[in-house]
């Protein structure tokens, strides 16, 4: 994954005044707008909201400032993210095009590939330090992080 160095600097600014708060992404929206998707052990609330918007207010100088729970599309940007949700469905948009596999035919050998996709939607099997396994409806891909340009939760 790709992560900013805006995302960075907000994570480091809450990290001492919210220790608990988890910046799951941060990123800036239409070129006016600081979008912060956050996370905390007891849940997001409207004052946990507001606390974060002070200590990064700030960037109200640049921005718009925007913080806000993951709701349904949660995004994953990091490993601990992918295997927290293994077995949920994902949305993975990749820097590269990425082979989607097609099942084997009975013979057992794979048949040519589809044409090559940046957006791969599939069921999360594996996450490990390198890189994620999904299940798509032909097989099963294998997509390093450093491929993967954003990711989030989808509805099954």
């Amino acid at each position: 994954m790709i992560i900013s160095d805006l995302q960075r600097q907000v994570e480091r600014e809450l990290a001492e005044a919210e220790p608990e708060v988890e910046v799951l992404l941060a990123e800036v929206v239409g070129g006016q707008t600081l979008r912060v998707y956050i996370d905390h052990p007891d849940g997001v609330t409207i004052g946990l909201c507001e606390r974060v918007s002070k200590h990064l207010g700030h960037h109200r100088n640049r921005y718009a400032l925007e913080v806000s729970s993951p709701g349904t599309r949660r995004p994953l940007t990091k490993p601990h993210h992918f295997q927290r949700f293994l077995g949920h469905k994902a949305r993975v948009r990749t820097l590269n095009p990425v082979q989607r596999p097609t099942a084997p035919p009975e013979g057992g050998r794979r048949r040519s590939e589809r044409p090559r996709r940046r957006a791969i939607t599939g069921e999360l099997l594996d996450a490990n330090d390198r890189e994620i396994t999904l299940a798509v409806g032909e097989g099963v891909i294998a997509i390093p992080y450093s491929e993967i340009s954003r990711s989030n939760l989808v509805e099954s």
